[in-house]
């Protein structure tokens, strides 16, 4: 088992649109490819709004072949574009860790 740690640099001018996009069709569509999204939260760190979860995963293949089928999803390509076209860029930077316990 391995966890994977994901945060989401937002902002606060359109960060109501991102936690709405990733509650309401993001998590819907991980879960159609196996993420187990374990927990969410949302932080502040060297003055930036942070979105960070927290994934669980029995092993880092199943990890890699879930996201490539998520991100090559077309309903997800389709409401990307649309919310981006409505809101603008809804994030930043991305840090994505594989965690692994000892």
């Amino acid at each position: 088992m391995i966890h994977q740690l994901r945060i989401y640099e937002i902002f606060e001018h359109n960060k109501a649109a991102f936690h709405q996009r990733f509650r309401d069709h993001a998590a819907r569509i991980m879960r159609t490819y196996g993420f187990n999204i374990v927990s969410m939260w949302e932080s502040k760190h060297n003055d930036r709004i942070e979105f960070v979860y927290l994934l669980e995963w029995n092993d880092e293949e199943s990890m890699r072949s879930a996201w490539e089928k998520f991100r090559a999803d077309e309903e997800w390509k389709e409401i990307k574009r649309l919310t981006s076209a409505q809101h603008g860029d809804l994030f930043g930077e991305i840090e994505d860790r594989v965690v692994i316990a000892l």
